[in-house]
Parts: structure tokens; sequence; C-alpha cells
């Protein structure tokens, strides 16, 4: 028996595969692979097996790790490399290993926010994002887990924002606060629409790079 977690990338296409199919995913090929995953007891039994931060759908990642545990002890190379036979396009196993850490020392996510402008990025637009996150308070409008709209201040969950241009695009590398409460990295959207309407891209790319604990190093 044991407790193993995964890490793996998701990307491309797959990018739009919802949390609850990419969960069928990983369960067939588990299944494919001849690995018996343990099954919590009771009148309707499941997988013990959970995805920290689970994406957003249209988010890409190489960096998104998967907890399961097992019946038998496992050759985690060999079973790196029967999931990566049966997995869709844009999903690919990078690692297994024991865990070591608890979810709660996963403090901080990295990402790359692409604001996309179809006739290229106004002017002075880094300058005023650079004023916009720089601000106390930035509040938004963001659902609860109770479906209801309720105001948010992202601020103090901005941990840093760095920018460049490429094309017709702002690049944003963001450090954010990963959970208790956490930042999806798209809100960054939502604000320079209310603060800066003039600003509000065409379209936003969220690309997970890591995953951090609260000293900045790599959360395994």
């Amino acid at each position: 028996m044991a407790k193993l977690r995964m890490k793996f990338i998701k990307e491309e296409q797959a990018a739009w595969i919802s949390h609850l199919d990419l969960m069928r995913t990983f369960q067939r090929c588990f299944l494919r692979a001849g690995l018996t995953v343990k099954h919590s007891q009771g009148f309707h039994p499941h997988p013990l097996m959970s995805i920290l931060l689970p994406l957003s759908v249209g988010q890409s990642s190489v960096c998104e790790l998967l907890d399961f545990e097992t019946v038998e002890d496992v050759d985690t190379e060999a079973l790196i490399r029967s999931m990566n036979e049966g997995m869709p396009v844009g999903i690919r196993v990078l690692e297994c290993y024991d865990v070591t850490r608890p979810v709660r020392e996963l403090k901080v996510l990295h990402a790359r926010v692409e604001f996309e402008y179809d006739g290229g990025v106004p002017a002075d637009a880094q300058e005023k994002l650079r004023e916009l996150f720089s601000r106390e308070s930035i509040i938004i409008q963001k659902r609860t887990k109770r479906k209801a709209m309720a105001d948010v201040d992202i601020r103090p969950m901005l941990e840093e924002v760095l920018f460049a241009e490429e094309e017709d695009k702002l690049i944003l590398t963001v450090r954010v606060q990963a959970q208790d409460p956490g930042l999806n990295p798209a809100l960054l959207a939502t604000a320079v629409e209310k603060e800066l309407p003039e600003l509000k891209p065409d379209f936003v790319r969220v690309r997970r790079l890591a995953l951090l604990d609260g000293a900045g190093a790599e959360f395994r």
C-alpha cells in the first residue's frame, strides 16, 4: 500500500477537459495500467484520489499534482510509462513519488497570464496596470462557494506581477496566494475590466508554471 503524488502537464486541447472528466481519465488510465486504487468505505465507495488546486477550464499547466492511494506497491517508472501510453494529447505524466508533504504547505502559485489585444497592446498599458496592481486594495466581484457574488479584495493575495510585451500580447508573470484563500490569476483580467475598462484584453490565457511553498521552493 502506498500514498503517491503524480506530477503532470495539462496543455493544448487538454486544457479544455473539465476537472471531472480529467479525474475519469486518470481512473481509466490507472485501470489500463493494472493499478488498483484504494477506495473509500461505505455505501458509495469512490477512488481515493484528488487533484491539488484543480485548474479552471481553458487554463494550462506544467505542474499539476494528483494524490492517490494504492492497494499494492508500485513501480513508479513503469506506471509513468504505462499512463503516458494511454493519455489524451496534451496530458503527460512527468513524475510519481511518495507523498512527504501535506497540502497545507502549498502556499504560492506561479503563473504566466497573457492579455491578448486584437489591435495591439494599448499605449501606456504597462504603466497603468503596474499602478493598478500596486494599489493597497483591489475590489472585484467573485463567485463564492455558495454560487453567490461577493466583493473580494484580491490585493492581499497578489504577491508579485512582472510585465513584458510580445507582439499583440501583454505578458504578466505573477505569483499569487494558492489557497486559504487562493487567487485564480484569470481574475486579474476581471480587475482590469472593472478599474481600467479601456485596457480590457480581448482574450486571456493562463498557464501555471510552478507550485511553491512558503519559502518560495517547489512544492512536491
